[in-house]
């Protein structure tokens, strides 16, 4: 190949525009999470029936959740696995009175820390909302474990084909109009489904209207930039094992200088090594003289 400097230039420029344009092309994306799928959870109603997780697992081709001996579930908190995409867990202390409840599952961020750091597209935000995944597309690399705030995403390490396992918002069920099943079976009215705008209106209705019922805060209205699940609840949400340390910042924000660095690796360096190559003198073809050759003998006979 026959490349000299202002070629070697302009491969490495045309690399790098290539790689900064997707970036320009996301930063240009609009922000419609007001219009996307939300649920509100208000904790306050929840009375623990866990009726959720069996609907969830049904809706899933999960194996059923015990439900014998329902009280002694509640001895240890428990946490989504590979088989369990959402769990309630009960939160009380006797100076609180009544047991709170809470459920949990994948917080189907506005803009997903998940889907940000997976190289493949295997995880996906959809435009309407649920955060859902490929397992076609997956090459097991779990960073969008690594990158989850809320450490959702859980990997079959006891498959001979592993995949990525979490919560999907029941996307196909919201496709043909259905609630999501939790939703659906909720006796209490601790579930209430709709756009994340009407949610966070509902929420704060209810704070404004009873305001010693609730800690005076809509958990993931802003938590880790937004996310699709919102909750009120009496209890202060680090007592109800919520992490209040994720920040406000969406986590691609912080996952881009990052990944950014994956495109100029794979399509910056190699031009780059290449250009190196050529521009000292490259491979020589078999027969062509080693130019410095000549001098040696030159210099071997003037002595």
């Amino acid at each position: 190949m026959n490349l000299n400097r202002r070629t070697f230039l302009k491969v490495c420029g045309t690399a790098g525009a290539a790689s900064l344009a997707g970036r320009s092309a996301e930063a240009a994306r609009t922000n419609t999470a007001d219009s996307t799928a939300a649920m509100l959870v208000d904790t306050t109603k929840c009375v623990g029936c866990r009726a959720c997780e069996a609907a969830c697992s049904e809706a899933n081709g999960l194996p059923a959740p015990a439900m014998s001996g329902q009280d002694s579930v509640f001895n240890t908190r428990r946490t989504t696995d590979t088989n369990t995409f959402t769990v309630v867990n009960c939160y009380s202390t006797p100076s609180e009175g009544e047991p709170v409840f809470a459920k949990k599952q994948c917080m189907h961020c506005d803009e997903p820390a998940c889907a940000s750091a997976c190289l493949v597209k295997a995880l996906e935000k959809t435009p309407e909302g649920p955060v859902i995944y490929h397992q076609d597309r997956c090459i097991g690399c779990r960073y969008c474990m690594v990158a989850c705030p809320f450490g959702i995403p859980k990997f079959q390490y006891e498959s001979a084909l592993p995949y990525i396992r979490k919560c999907i918002f029941c996307y196909s069920r919201q496709s043909a109009g259905q609630l999501p099943a939790c939703a659906q079976v909720c006796p209490t009215g601790a579930l209430t489904f709709g756009k994340r705008k009407d949610m966070l209106e509902l929420a704060k209705t209810r704070i404004y209207q009873h305001p010693d019922d609730y800690v005076h805060h809509v958990y993931g209205e802003e938590e880790a930039g937004g996310t699709g699940w919102l909750y009120i609840s009496k209890l202060p949400f680090e007592k109800l094992d919520f992490p209040t340390n994720v920040g406000n910042r969406a986590y691609p924000d912080l996952t881009w200088p990052f990944l950014a660095g994956v495109p100029v690796v794979l399509t910056l360096w190699p031009p780059f090594l290449m250009g190196l190559y050529e521009l000292a003198g490259g491979r020589k073809e078999p027969g062509q003289s080693d130019p410095t050759r000549g001098k040696e003998n030159n210099h071997a006979a003037s002595n």
